[in-house]
């Protein structure tokens, strides 16, 4: 059973929605990242779901009217955020991880990209990553001048190396969601780019020129050591029809199979990886990648720990460049 904290009676032109599990040292910040915003038209919708730390007590502390509040049993952030949608009373939602920050301009920023096309799928701030030692990093995305807003014409091209909507950047329309469904609570890894991939098939996505959130990237390095075989990924046959269509979203998708690929590799579970990686086109990745795919998985796991101590250092690359 959910349980609720405030209300706030007032129809917002924002639901924030921020799932929360297990962020104590992170979810002081991020709400008040929230409540200095220039642009002041909002809910807060906290769904907590059951951690186990001091995140309930620290969110308790707040007496803001906007927030509200809810608890509930564990079963994982899709479910948390679909919560929130449904508990949502604006017409526009715009998500929040609870170990992430805004600038103060950034609500006030989506709002400007709404007012321009009320009809997109997805509003999409810039944004910056974070390293472990502090060090700042801010994404390019591929064909996309840096001083752009608009639409963006391809957007599984221009993600390819850093997806333009994240869990923390994005604003959509509440009447998407009854077009493309809600976040698949299926599975484990992913979750939200498969929302912004179905988003993104049926609607234009516009992109502002401004970095208004901070990804804090050190946070999530700690949740992906997380085996793969641990989690539950979404079928590639779900989007195989529109990679036929589609062959950004094909070159997009086989991206994600040589990743997934590498990690069932790094796992002992070479059939796994083996079936991802036959369909891949081969002219979709680049010769490196595939000679990581033939290295022994002892060095692969080596590689991958320098990978991340290097990201931790702020020093970020793809090897799908």
């Amino acid at each position: 059973m959910a349980t609720t904290k405030f209300e706030y009676k007032h129809m917002p032109f924002f639901s924030v929605v921020i799932p929360l599990y297990n962020k104590e040292n992170w979810i002081e910040h991020t709400l008040n990242s929230v409540l200095n915003q220039t642009f002041d038209d909002y809910e807060i919708i906290i769904v907590n779901d059951g951690s186990t730390d001091r995140s309930q007590e620290i969110v308790m502390q707040f007496t803001n009217a906007k927030i509200k509040y809810f608890s509930k049993e564990n079963q994982g952030v899709s479910v948390a955020r679909n919560f929130g949608i449904e508990k949502a009373t604006a017409n526009y939602i715009a998500f929040l991880d609870a170990d992430d920050l805004w600038f103060p301009n950034h609500l006030a920023h989506l709002r400007a990209l709404i007012e321009k096309d009320p009809n997109t799928g997805i509003y999409a701030s810039r944004y910056q990553l974070i390293f472990k030692n502090q060090s700042i990093y801010i994404p390019q995305f591929k064909g996309i001048p840096l001083d752009y807003s608009g639409i963006v014409a391809d957007y599984f091209k221009s993600s390819l190396h850093y997806a333009i909507a994240t869990s923390s950047s994005v604003a959509v329309s509440k009447e998407i969601f009854k077009t493309v469904g809600f976040f698949d609570t299926s599975v484990s890894a992913g979750e939200d780019t498969d929302m912004w991939i179905r988003i993104a098939l049926k609607y234009p996505v516009i992109i502002g020129e401004s970095i208004t959130a901070s990804y804090v990237h050190s946070v999530k390095n700690s949740l992906s050591k997380k085996s793969i075989l641990q989690k539950k990924i979404k079928a590639f046959d779900f989007y195989r029809e529109d990679e036929l269509r589609n062959p950004s979203l094909k070159k997009y998708l086989d991206l994600y199979r040589m990743e997934y690929a590498l990690q069932y590799k790094m796992e002992g579970k070479p059939e796994l990886a083996q079936k991802l990686f036959k369909d891949i086109h081969p002219k979709n990745i680049p010769l490196k990648s595939k000679i990581l795919f033939y290295t022994p998985s002892n060095m692969l796991v080596l590689l991958k720990k320098i990978k991340i101590f290097l990201r931790n250092n702020g020093i970020d690359f793809s090897i799908y460049q």
